[in-house]
Order: C-alpha cells, then structure tokens, then sequence
C-alpha cells in the first residue's frame, strides 16, 4: 500500500490545479486579516460591535476549495488518460480509490486546519482588548468549532472525490459540492415544518455548530440532533460519496 501511497501523492503534488485550490484555500486568512481591521475599525468608533468570526465567515471558501481538490484528484486523471495507467499498476479499484482518499483527505485535513488555525489566532491577536462579538472568551474556547470546521472540510474534499470518480465528470462535481454547500440549505427552508427543521438539520452547514452543541439558530433552537449523531453525519457524506465512487468504479473501464 505505501508504494500506491506515494504514488498518489506525487500525482497529487504535481499538477496545477492542487496548488490553486490550496492557494484559494489560504486566502481565507487573508481575507480574515482584512475583516478584522475592517471590524476592529469600527468598534474603534463605537466603543463595540457584533461581528462573525472569520475563521467562520470563510470557512465556507476554504470548503469549497479543498472539495474542488478532491474532485479534481480523479477527473484530472480520467480527463488525461492517466487513470487507465493507475488501473493497470493497481488492478484493485478500492485500493486505489482508498490510497487517492488517504492523500486526499491528509492534505484537505493539514491545509485546512493550518489555515483556519491561522484565522482564527491572528484575528484575535489583531482583535486585542476590543469588544469585537467573536473574541469574547479565550482563545482556547473557539478551538472545538475549529476543530469541527476542520473535520467538515475534509468531509467535503472526499465527497468531492467520491463525486469525482462516480461521475468522472469535474462539471458534475464541482456543481454537486456546490448545491451541498450552498443550494440544498436554502432549499429546505421552504419546506413545511417539522420538515424544515428536521431536513435543515442534516445540512452540512448546520452540523458543525451541532457537534459542538453551539445554538444553530432561532429556528432551529439548541439543535436537533446529539452532537455524536451529528459527527456520524457529517462522517457519513464522505462514506457514502467514496461508496457511490467505488461502486461506479467496479462496474466500468477507466
């Protein structure tokens, strides 16, 4: 397996299009950077000021991003051709789609975990002594939601790999990633209640303020589901897009 291993990561390390999405990634903590003195600015002013945090205002572009790797770690390979080489070095399509999802996930799991670490510690160095809304307590109490954030992006960049090699289509995945993200959670809304509750609650946007048993919001109240349920949720996106990979992968040539 270390070999398929090394393999993987050296295709993933040597195309453009990973350098770009990690790129993309990083500029949520320049982006938090610049709203932070945005903000801080203003309390200046006003003495204090409600404001979102930025490691969670842009989590929601580092998502993106690293999902946008996952699905472009297969398509990419399919597209030029390199797929059917990869399948006649490992003849084993799960051990191959597994080694892909090893890289994938430790390189979506260290990126975004350095770059919402990142944000959130320098926002509250810039923050300082000001009433800002986010840096309220210590800087060792929002760490579990960074934590959590973490985790949803490495969710997200195996369900884009799994999309990837389901489809192998990058138009496909890129799209599904985005109605997950961003489509679905606006969608459920309308639907009538309880539905849009309970539905609403299995977004992934909505399940890491439920594993750290934050409020969601007023509609939603303290949350649906236990936060061990809402993990195994979240947990469980990735699971089944790498199933649905896998089983489209068995049934036809690269």
């Amino acid at each position: 397996m270390k070999p398929i291993l090394a393999s993987e990561w050296l295709k993933l390390r040597s195309v453009n299009s990973t350098g770009y999405a990690i790129g993309a990634a990083g500029l949520a903590v320049v982006l938090g950077i610049v709203w932070t003195l945005y903000v801080g600015s203003l309390a200046d002013q006003r003495g204090s000021i409600h404001a979102a945090a930025p490691e969670e205002g842009f989590l929601p572009l580092v998502q993106l991003s690293l999902a946008v790797l996952g699905v472009l770690a297969i398509t990419s390979e399919h597209a030029g051709g390199l797929l059917r080489t990869s399948l006649a070095a490992v003849p084993s399509r799960g051990r191959l789609l597994l080694a892909k999802a090893t890289v994938v996930g430790a390189v979506a799991l260290a990126v975004s975990g350095a770059v919402l670490l990142a944000t959130y510690a320098i926002s509250r160095v810039i923050a300082g002594d000001r009433s800002l809304g986010f840096n309220t307590g210590s800087l060792a109490d929002g760490l579990l939601p960074v934590l959590a954030s973490t985790l949803s992006v490495t969710v997200l960049a195996l369900v884009g790999l799994g999309i990837g090699a389901a489809t192998r289509s990058t138009t496909t995945g890129i799209v599904s990633v985005v109605g997950l993200l961003f489509i679905l959670p606006g969608i459920v809304t309308y639907l009538p209640a309880p539905w849009s509750t309970r539905v609403a609650s299995i977004m992934v946007p909505n399940l890491i303020p439920q594993i750290t048993g934050e409020r969601l919001s007023r509609r939603l109240g303290a949350g649906v589901l236990q936060p061990w349920v809402a993990l195994l949720v979240l947990v469980g996106y990735g699971a089944a897009a790498l199933l649905a990979g896998y089983q489209a992968m068995k049934r036809r040539d690269a």
